[in-house]
């Protein structure tokens, strides 16, 4: 089976943010393509505000990645549950990807380029 994942640098500088505050910046994500579906941008973890995330035990397994552990998102105005995710020990196909977050876009969750 040929692997549907392609990995690359994400071109410019992103952020997420979340209940208004800003959780991370960085010019080093990563842009990760899996099949037809749009493209997610993982973000190295230090450049994430990692006190403002709670590891949670909710967990999902890719048969391509690997299995994903989950963290909520602990904003002042609200919490996001299982809201951003990361691949601890991903699968060699995806291994670009381990020490990097990605995020549910949702209502107060957002990704965007700056």
């Amino acid at each position: 089976m040929s692997n549907p994942i392609t990995i690359r640098p994400a071109e410019g500088t992103w952020v997420v943010r979340a209940g208004g505050a800003v959780l991370g910046e960085s010019s080093g994500a990563l842009e990760l393509t899996e099949g037809d579906r749009p493209f997610v941008i993982y973000f190295p973890r230090g450049d994430i505000a990692m006190a403002l995330l709670d590891a949670s035990d909710h967990r999902t397994t890719c048969p391509h990645k690997g299995e994903a552990s989950y963290f909520s998102i602990m904003s002042k105005s609200r919490s996001y549950t299982n809201a951003a995710w990361s691949y601890e020990d991903p699968k060699p196909e995806a291994a670009a990807i381990k020490g990097h977050l990605a995020f549910y876009v949702q209502d107060g969750v957002m990704v965007e380029q700056v």
